[in-house]
């Protein structure tokens, strides 16, 4: 026996209307709850800002300074005048030498002494022709190390070190104001500056065309193999 439905009370094609109305019921309900929610949020910090503790503001105490009475003044120097009887004989006058000049008269002449030129000590680097040694530097090195003794007593305690000697290179190349810039050990620092102060002649270095006087430093390494 078949069912016989009435087309008027057929919910099938009122289904799109009856979920519209959910869906607007939901959003309804979701709006409430959000308001509600933020509504408990503002009532909470407002209790909380009632309930917060106010921290008493402390005054600092301050004093007065003390102001201290100024220095007294310093005691007034009083001169005290002798009076003189004119009695008195008092030597004022200035016994003054009669010199006469003539022609015959002998002057002599004042001789002021001259002052010594501190001649300019030029730096090896900013020069422009350097001074050279007989054979360059590998001559230099192989001259040092062919003329230093390494002192025995250094040996025996096993000292080593690199000793800095620096010196000026004159006009004629001579090796001059040998002087110990860094040292190791008193025999190690002897040994160098006597090999620096037997070094040969050098070619002067020239600035301008004119030889000069040159600073120059050497280093000196003292090992035991």
């Amino acid at each position: 026996m078949e069912i016989k439905k009435n087309p008027k009370y057929d919910l099938e094609k009122k289904k799109g209307i009856f979920v519209e109305i959910g869906y607007i019921v939901v959003l309804v309900i979701l709006l409430a709850a959000f308001q509600w929610r933020q509504t408990d949020e503002t009532v909470s910090s407002l209790g909380e800002l009632g309930d917060a503790d106010v921290e008493e503001e402390i005054i600092p105490i301050t004093r007065q300074e003390e102001v201290k009475p100024p220095p007294p003044p310093p005691p007034k120097v009083v001169e005290v005048l002798n009076i003189v009887n004119d009695d008195v004989e008092v030597d004022d006058e200035l016994d003054i030498e009669e010199t006469e000049a003539d022609q015959e008269t002998e002057v002599e002449p004042v001789v002021q002494e001259e002052e010594e030129e501190t001649e300019e000590v030029f730096n090896f680097y900013v020069l422009e022709d350097k001074p050279k040694f007989p054979g360059g530097d590998i001559g230099l090195q192989k001259w040092i190390v062919q003329h230093t003794k390494y002192p025995e007593i250094a040996k025996e305690n096993g000292i080593t070190g690199k000793v800095f000697v620096q010196f000026v290179i004159g006009k004629d190349g001579k090796v001059t104001d040998v002087k110990l810039l860094r040292g190791v050990d008193p025999a190690l620092d002897k040994e160098a500056i006597r090999v620096i102060k037997s070094l040969p002649a050098w070619t002067p270095g020239k600035q301008r065309g004119k030889p000069v006087k040159v600073s120059f430093q050497v280093p000196i390494n003292f090992t035991l193999y």
